[in-house]
């Protein structure tokens, strides 16, 4: 397997155990539950409806992902992120992408720099927008390659290097982007594999009628919300320690396998409208994010195992991405989604049972 197709968080990462949710972690289990409600809670101050929407992005953080929001300008997307910033009490940057930027304004740049005491010039360098916790960066496709790939390679090395020396960025580190789907002139769309950088592509659509008579009450009346801290940066790097401790049957993880390798149009587990309606599939990295997200889910919802509902509730952020539709796809209106509906209403789940409940043992207060 090619290692540039293997997340760095995946493989070499210390947090990344299977040793099981021990009686210790009850209160942090307790603890990601009540944060969850209570971001909602803080969130809902100002954000009218989007319950889906948020629910991906704090999975994707709890994951130590990032995510990419897909939808049409006024749907709120900037405003989500810097109030989720700020109800977690993280470091906020926002980077508005445009042809011009180059990628020394996003990371940083060397200047030379006069000792007044030796009269001694020195490199120094300072810091771009980067070295945040959460980093807005707002359409991310109207600049160039070279600083998208800037971008892309602080997300996956979580460093910026500079001068041939290594300036590692803060954790909790977070890249939530964003994307206008209906403007394509003037663009420079992401490349498959850089797409596949991020954990989640989530699409933030239109309001309901209801949703959108409250927006216009708030928005037209002049009042600001306060936004209350929820979670510190290292409370949520304990969280996502204990994400990575959550448990996952062997039932569970086939069930991921055959989801993801069904994608794979030259391989034999491929149904025929896979064959039909994709030129290409999902890698195992696709796998390694259904099963991070469906651990996470499982805590936000207050349980201690994976359970295959988690599965399928992040399989379209995780899978649209990934899985490349044909001419053929096109030409009859099907979308990645439709396809993404269809996989999940026929892959089978070997033990029914383990649609709600992926347990295989007691692991909370054993």
């Amino acid at each position: 397997m090619n290692e540039d197709m293997m997340d760095d968080t995946m493989s070499n990462d210390p947090q990344d155990s299977n040793e099981g949710v021990s009686a210790s972690d009850l209160n942090t289990v307790e603890k990601l539950k009540e944060g969850y409600e209570k971001i909602r809670s803080e969130l809902s101050k100002v954000i009218v409806g989007q319950d889906e929407v948020i629910e991906q992005i704090l999975i994707g953080i709890f994951s130590r992902g990032h995510c990419l929001l897909v939808g049409v300008p006024g749907l709120a997307k900037t405003l989500m992120i810097s109030t989720l910033a700020d109800s977690l009490s993280l470091s906020f940057s926002r980077i508005q992408f445009t042809p011009d930027l180059m990628p020394s304004d996003i990371t940083g740049t060397e200047v030379i720099q006069e000792d007044r005491s030796s009269g001694e010039r020195e490199f120094r360098f300072l810091k771009g927008p980067i070295f945040a916790n959460v980093i807005l960066a707002d359409e991310i496709n109207r600049t160039p390659p070279k600083t998208q790939a800037a971008l892309l390679e602080a997300m996956q090395e979580r460093q910026v290097t500079a001068g041939g020396t290594r300036h590692p960025l803060d954790d909790p580190f977070f890249v939530l982007a964003t994307q206008n789907p209906i403007e394509q002139e003037g663009t420079y769309p992401l490349p498959e594999a850089q797409l596949d950088r991020f954990m989640f592509n989530i699409l933030v659509d239109y309001p309901t009628e209801d949703e959108e008579v409250e927006i216009m009450r708030r928005t037209t009346a002049g009042t600001d919300a306060a936004i209350s801290n929820v979670l510190s940066g290292e409370e949520i790097q304990k969280l996502q320690s204990l994400v990575r401790k959550v448990p996952i049957s062997d039932d569970v993880i086939r069930y991921v396998l055959r989801l993801t390798r069904a994608t794979r149009v030259r391989k034999d587990e491929a149904p025929d409208f896979i064959k039909e309606w994709l030129a290409w599939g999902a890698g195992p990295r696709a796998s390694q994010y259904l099963i991070l997200g469906g651990k996470a889910r499982a805590l936000l919802y207050g349980r201690d195992y994976v359970a295959c509902e988690d599965i399928q509730a992040v399989a379209h952020p995780v899978l649209r991405h990934r899985i490349l539709t044909n001419f053929s796809a096109e030409a009859e209106g099907i979308t990645s989604d439709k396809i993404i509906d269809r996989l999940i209403e026929e892959i089978p789940v070997d033990n029914p049972s383990s649609l709600k409940d992926g347990r295989t043992s007691s692991v909370l207060g054993s």
